[in-house]
């Protein structure tokens, strides 16, 4: 998902996208590692699941790369070095838009270009406070609904409010704490009831090996 896919020529890099996809999020990592994931799934639309997800990174002359795994045993992609982003973003996202696909009969790339579309927009960097090991810490967050102005969004109207939550924070290796997705329940203002979401999809941080 390169972030420059749908800017103009000349256009500035917005600091969401920097963060997300041009950060150096492995700077402080010992490598070899294995950083580790839950991901965790729930709700109406797709059966419920959990499993572990597990970026496994390498060091060579060229620099830094990784094999990202889950519970299937394979490896859905390897990316080569040299490396600084954490490759469990693109996993997280590719994996979303594989099934918002599946849901809609839609064409992946089509949701694809909807987020980066959603973040080329500028959307806000907050300071939070998140817990990690059950602990308080600094983090940067970002969150986007990509579809919510969609002109097609007739196809896909259960989908339209989707949420997508993104916190990172320099006190954990690799800096992604916290990757989250929501469908909203079936309040009359689809936007917001997240109260009682339809479907959420989380991936978080638990912990690194060497």
């Amino acid at each position: 998902m390169a972030a420059s896919a749908v800017r103009a020529a000349g256009d500035p890099v917005k600091p969401a996208e920097q963060l997300l996809f041009m950060a150096d999020h492995l700077k402080t990592v010992r490598v070899p590692a294995d950083l580790v994931y839950r991901f965790d799934k729930g709700g109406s639309l797709v059966p419920a699941g959990s499993e572990e997800v597990h970026v496994r990174l390498s060091r060579s002359s060229k620099g830094v790369s990784a094999v990202v795994s889950d519970a299937a045993g394979a490896a859905p992609f390897a990316l080569e070095a040299p490396l600084q982003g954490n490759p469990v973003i693109l996993y997280f996202l590719e994996k979303d838009i594989a099934e918002m696909g599946r849901l809609t009969g839609g064409q992946p790339r089509y949701f694809q270009k909807r987020i980066r579309l959603a973040l080329a927009q500028g959307p806000a960097i907050t300071p939070v406070t998140a817990e990690l090991d059950g602990k308080p810490v600094p983090a940067r967050q970002i969150v986007i609904q990509p579809y919510l102005d969609d002109p097609n969004h007739v196809r896909f109207e259960k989908l339209v409010g989707k949420r997508y939550t993104f916190v990172l924070s320099g006190r954990v290796p690799g800096q992604v704490l916290l990757l989250k997705s929501e469908v909203p329940g079936e309040a009359p203002d689809l936007a917001r009831d997240f109260v009682h979401p339809l479907q959420t999809e989380t991936l978080r941080y638990l912990g690194a090996k060497p």
